[in-house]
Order: C-alpha cells, then structure tokens, then sequence
C-alpha cells in the first residue's frame, strides 16, 4: 500500500546537505517534502569530534544564512535560543568548533517536522503507471515521489594494503585510548583530519613510549590555500566556471587542486610545530618520523606487528617499517548506489569514466520524467567545492529553484571578484 498522497520532493538520507535542503524547503508553502534516514538521530562525524578541532569555514556557513539569513533556523538563531548570543559575540570568534557546528546540526533537525528518522530508503524505482518515483523505506512501506535528493554522503576510504589493519579517522574517538596507550602508532594521510589526529596523539602520549610517525603521498605537509582570492575558488561563479568546462579538463584540474581540499589549516600546522619544538627543550629530538613522498604499497602481520612497505614517490627507493598500529586519514569517497538504485541505475546518464552526468541544476541526466538530484556527489562535474560547507546552501536553493520552477531563492549572478574564464 502506498504512503500518503505523492511528495513533491524527497530526501534521502540527512547529513548537512539535505539538512540544509529540509530547512529552506520548510518555509515554501505548498511543498510537500520528506526527508529520511537510517541513523535513529542526526550525526556528523562523531568520531573526529577532538577537543579542539575547528570547522574550515565561517560560521556564516550554515545551513541556510548565505541564502537567506533572515531564517529561523540560522546559526545566531540557535546561538539566541542557547541564550549564548553574547558568549559568542565577546569571543569574537569567526571559526567555531566542529563539535560546535554539529549541535547546531542536531539543534535544527529536531526543529522540522519533514524529517524521518529510523527510517532507511531501502530501493528507488520508477512507477510507470505513477510516473512518479517509487521508494521502499523501511517501517514505513512504498513511498511516491516526483522529485528525489540523494544526499547519502560519503563513506570512508582505506588504500588497499591497509583494510585489514588500519583504524580510519573516521572512527579515531572510540579508538583513542587503545592508541594513546599503543608503543609505535602510524598515522597516513596529510590532510585536515591527519594533522588533527597526530596533534592529538603527539600530545597525548609520553616521552619515551615509541616512535608516532606520519607519513603521506602528498608531497609536503602543505597548508590549505586560504588566501581571500584563493578562497573564490569555492564560490558559485567558480562552481558555474568549472561546470562549464570539458570533461577531460574537469578531470585534469580536481587533483592539481589539491590544496584547496586536501591540506593542512596553518593554525593547525603551528600547534604541531610549537608541540614539537616544546619537546626539545633540554636537548634531543622528539620520537617522531614526518616523512612526506612516501606511500604505503604493502601491509601484513609479522609476529603480531605490522610490517609496512614503503615506496618515495620523488626518490623511488623502497623500505619497510614495523609498527603496533595504523590511522588511516585517507578521505572519503562515494558510496555505491548500486543497491539503492536497482535497474533504475541504468537510466541514469554516465559519462566516459561511468560516473553520473549532473547539470548545473544538481539533476541527474535520466530517462525517466521525474527528477533526480544528488548532493555531494558532483566534484567531477561541479569542482572542490562539492563537499564545502560554506556552498550547501546555495547548492539547496538551487536545488529547490528548479524543483519549484521559479526562483523561491534569488540568488545573485555574481559572487567573486576573480572573473573565471574569458
């Protein structure tokens, strides 16, 4: 039996993306939505929450200010409603805690009542005698829908040498005090999360206990381009520019660019410089190997250790390294739809790679007659800026623009000063 009468739109899964979507639908009369999820509450990464560890962006860069920031559902929204308006305005801080951005996540979804939690979407269909698609969500039965959002995010991703021994990042909380009290401890990986979960070992652990290396692919410890016109790179008319170019490019471009996603904060890379320099005082080096080039190209278990083998990207040699235990901060990649999308995955448009065709509306090129939208998914169509919190909402807006078929957001046309292209 079919739920309800047809949703205009639907969501599924919600993580910051669709959470954003569900805020600046709530307001738009007349539009039926729905948005589920498996997870019985909103969560965000709750094993990098490290004490201390700060968002990359602005706190303008919530779910809905840079779109409309007269919404109820704003950061200095729930600041008021914490009654921590003037804590937050004496410290003059324009970076909040990651822990921070997260309750104001949680903080939101328990404010919109379109939001189903407990309740996984388990296949999508398209309904030919509906012409509406078709979602099987657990508990709850077949839903209809004319339009449907894929905000499923991402999942953790382990190079292969390592899945059978490496910790990701992603789970580095539950696993702190096992590692914290671990003798020899490698992290890989040189991005964001690398540096914040060698920061904290390097302070958590004793003088003496072992060896804590870090090592990484990339080919410096570099800090994340963070200058003002740098920074243009994550705004629409970068996002327009780079949809706009030819495929063979797009694919060209996303890894030289690895600074703008992949690297380091500078406050961070101080903190673990002062850390180290702190440690010697008296004399001697700290227990600690910082080796960039390298890439981990092997793993086994030899005599209840791990033995890694190593390769310098720069000056070919090879090693090997023996050591209790590994961190993966390797990223993330997409998740697989294949199951969720069923046969109604080869409707889908791909381009010469297999990858999904996205317009610069987020719609999916597809047979079907209904619409399907997906949220950071689109790096190789849209650019760096994909995942970046400070484009969600403008990303939604348009999203619900199209959804809608008229501007329920103006957005402006310009958004840099840096003209990309000719």
């Amino acid at each position: 039996m079919i739920n309800d009468a047809p949703y205009d739109l639907v969501g599924v899964g919600i993580g910051p993306a669709n959470l954003s979507l569900a805020a600046l639908a709530d307001p738009i009369d007349g539009l039926h939505t729905a948005f589920f999820e498996r997870e019985s509450a909103f969560r965000w990464h709750p094993g990098l929450m490290i004490e201390g560890a700060f968002l990359q962006v602005p706190f303008l860069a919530d779910l809905v200010s840079l779109v409309d920031p007269t919404n109820h559902l704003s950061f200095l929204a729930y600041l008021r409603a914490r009654e921590r308006l003037y804590p937050f305005y004496f410290a003059e801080k324009f970076h909040i805690p990651r822990a921070e951005y997260a309750d104001y996540c949680a903080w939101v979804s328990r404010r919109l009542p379109s939001l189903r939690f407990d309740q996984p979407v388990e296949a999508i269909r398209w309904s030919d005698a509906d012409e509406l698609f078709e979602l099987d969500v657990a508990g709850t039965g077949p839903v209809l829908a004319r339009n449907v959002v894929l905000g499923v995010g991402t999942e953790p991703k382990v190079p292969a040498p390592l899945r059978d021994f490496a910790v990701h990042s992603a789970d580095y909380l539950p696993q702190r005090d096992r590692l914290l009290a671990t003798g020899d401890v490698t992290v890989v990986g040189s991005g964001q999360s690398g540096a914040e979960v060698f920061l904290d070992l390097l302070r958590g652990r004793t003088s003496g206990q072992g060896t804590l290396r870090w090592l990484t692919r990339t080919p410096a410890f570099a800090p994340m381009e963070y200058s003002k016109l740098g920074l243009e790179q994550f705004t629409p008319d970068y996002t327009r520019f780079f949809h706009g170019l030819e495929e063979p490019v797009r694919d060209r471009l996303v890894p030289a660019q690895w600074q703008l996603y992949k690297a380091i904060s500078a406050e961070t890379i101080a903190e673990i410089y002062d850390e180290l320099y702190r440690r010697t005082v008296g004399g001697g080096w700290p227990d600690v190997v910082l080796a960039p080039a390298v890439e981990v190209t092997g793993a086994a278990q030899v005599n209840g250790r791990l033995e890694l083998a190593l390769r310098h990207v720069q000056q070919g040699g090879d090693a090997t390294v023996t050591t209790d235990a590994v961190v993966c901060a390797t990223g993330y990649q997409e998740r697989d739809l294949g199951d969720l999308l069923g046969p109604l995955g080869t409707e889908l448009d791909r381009d010469a790679a297999g990858r999904l065709v996205v317009d610069a509306d987020y719609r999916v090129g597809t047979s079907t007659r209904g619409s399907l939208y997906v949220q950071n998914a689109e790096r190789h169509t849209h650019g760096v800026g994909a995942p970046d919190l400070g484009l969600i909402a403008w990303r939604a807006a348009t999203i619900l623009n199209s959804v809608c078929g008229k501007k329920v957001y103006p957005l402006p046309e310009r958004t840099a000063f840096t003209t990309f292209g000719l």
